[in-house]
């Protein structure tokens, strides 16, 4: 049940920040002295309307989205009624038309950032704190998994050595055979280091120290390399490793708050990083577009390719499920810096081809001033809509092949 709130409350918040980059369309240019004559929530047959003033506003029937009609958008537009070709968006000035245009993606940015201000002022932010070496607090396993291959516990496998030589949840490893040990990251190093058997252990318990022999089990586990990027991957040869028998306590708060005044400064620092973050994520979408497929077709899903508005929704129900609010918002938050920066390529049908448009007619005006030549005028959009039309193609597919995947197989966190 709470799966699909969570689905059906993510998918909601989506619709509102769609309704919102068109509601900033229509403020700013209604702002300007555009003429504005529909704004819609949703696609489709029409639920309910009602007119105030020269604007129609209402409800569709298929929840995917908004619209909003400025007239004169474009020179071959032909709803400017007589008397009011001033109103027409395309006769104001370019830096007015730039603002209308980019005023949706400016909404989602303030959305997202908004958003990340809630988060860090009273919901939580991932603890920074996390990215340094986590203290060796150990909480005891039931068994250890002899194999290379991780798995649960099971009947037959060996029981965890720690357990059997006295250790307990929430001791802190300070040595392991005489090898001092600062951290989790030290712990696992150290125990790739000394040979199975019995071996002392000194632990920190209630504030006194005390030595524990432990007779480490021998176990096969796959090699690491690390990556140019830094990295560590497993490989497929293996090798022999002593086991001690535990995992991490965690010690630290997997979330921080900070309050709201300085939460609002620690989101300004988030939106740069969101903002980098989208950038990055976008450039690398191409070379995903194989390992979607992949995915499609009954391989494993690469938890970094893209996802739709399904797959984010899938992705808020886990977190809602699980009652972790914090991610159900974050996640909320990137879709919208994605959104917003998406919006602002330069290609039609995309507010961003629209500006781009705008600035290249005004470059090339002032150039053809500058040899005196006279204006050519403006661009015909009906000379670019077969360019427009693979656009929407290529969207579309990719679209499609995101939706597929996040169908048949999704990515988790949780599950």
């Amino acid at each position: 049940m709470a799966y699909a709130l969570g689905i059906a409350l993510f998918a909601f918040a989506i619709f509102v920040s769609v309704c919102l980059h068109e509601a900033g369309h229509m403020l700013t240019a209604k702002g300007f002295g555009m003429k504005v004559i529909r704004y819609f929530a949703g696609f489709g047959p029409t639920l309910w309307s009602f007119k105030k003033g020269e604007t129609e506003y209402g409800l569709k029937a298929i929840p995917l989205g908004g619209f909003v009609k400025i007239v004169g958008m474009t020179p071959q537009d032909d709803d400017v009624e007589p008397g009011e070709e001033d109103r027409a968006m395309w006769r104001f000035p370019v830096w007015k038309r730039t603002i209308v245009l980019s005023a949706g993606s400016i909404t989602h940015f303030i959305l997202g950032f908004v958003i990340l201000w809630v988060c860090a002022s009273f919901v939580g932010m991932p603890n920074p704190a996390l990215a340094d070496p986590q203290p060796a607090v150990i909480t005891v396993q039931p068994c250890v998994v002899t194999s290379a291959d991780l798995r649960e516990c099971q009947s037959g496998d060996p029981a965890s050595p720690a357990g059997t030589a006295g250790l307990q949840n929430g001791d802190k490893v300070l040595s392991v055979a005489g090898k001092s040990v600062a951290n989790w990251d030290e712990l696992l190093n150290t125990l790739r280091t000394v040979p199975p058997g019995a071996t002392p252990v000194v632990v920190e318990r209630n504030g006194a120290q005390q030595t524990i022999t432990v007779d480490l089990a021998a176990v096969t586990r796959y090699k690491e390399r690390t990556k140019s990027d830094g990295t560590v991957v497993a490989t497929t040869d293996t090798e022999q490793r002593a086991a001690l028998g535990v995992g991490l306590k965690r010690v630290i708060p997997l979330e921080v708050t900070y309050g709201p005044v300085e939460g609002f400064s620690k989101s300004i620092g988030f939106t740069g990083d969101a903002f980098v973050g989208t950038w990055e994520a976008m450039k690398k979408v191409p070379e995903k577009l194989p390992k979607l497929w992949t995915a499609v077709t009954g391989g494993e899903r690469d938890p970094e390719t893209p996802i739709s508005v399904v797959g984010a929704s899938r992705l808020g129900g886990e977190t809602v499920e699980q009652s972790r609010w914090s991610l159900f918002l974050l996640i909320l938050a990137s879709l919208n810096f994605f959104v917003g920066v998406f919006n602002l390529l330069p290609l039609l049908p995309l507010d961003g081809g629209h500006i781009a448009i705008s600035w290249f007619e005004k470059v090339r005006t002032w150039l053809y001033a500058k040899i005196n030549r006279p204006d050519p005028g403006r661009v015909d959009y009906y000379k670019l809509m077969p360019v427009t039309y693979f656009v929407i193609l290529v969207f579309g597919g990719f679209t499609l092949l995101t939706v597929a995947a996040d169908i048949v197989n999704p990515i988790t966190i949780f599950r």
